[in-house]
């Protein structure tokens, strides 16, 4: 059998080198500027969506129920003394409120997006 003369010596030589080049440069293009990921930036970005969709559904829930208590007043105070200080604006909070359910530790991202929905001008005078 007879085989053609680009995959013979030099040329096929030359054949592979592009083979190779252009699979190089296909890669460099999909995931530079393709959007190609791999399965565990896929499934950390997965998670990251994940967790905003948990805390934009519960954070409302969050300020419905710190309005409802009976201290209300007196917490909604400390949250504004300390509106600029994420970490301390837990304290205005009780625990079960800013813990996502299934969790045993404080959600920070909860806490800061429950205070904003609070610290809103307006937001507290629909719900009285």
């Amino acid at each position: 059998m007879k085989v053609p003369s680009m995959f013979q010596g030099e040329s096929l030589k030359r054949l592979l080198q592009g083979a190779a080049a252009g699979a190089v440069a296909c890669m460099i293009i999909g995931f530079g500027w393709g959007g190609w990921v791999t399965s565990s930036t896929a499934n950390k970005m997965m998670a990251a969506a994940t967790d905003k969709a948990v805390i934009a559904t519960l954070a409302p829930g969050c300020a419905a129920k710190f309005r409802l208590l009976p201290d209300a007043a007196d917490r909604m105070a400390v949250l504004v003394a300390n509106k600029d200080s994420s970490y301390k604006m837990r304290d205005a909070f009780p625990e079960a409120l800013i813990t996502q359910p299934g969790k045993s530790y404080i959600d920070s991202d909860l806490t800061s997006a429950c205070a904003a929905l609070l610290l809103v001008p307006g937001k507290s005078a629909e719900a009285k």
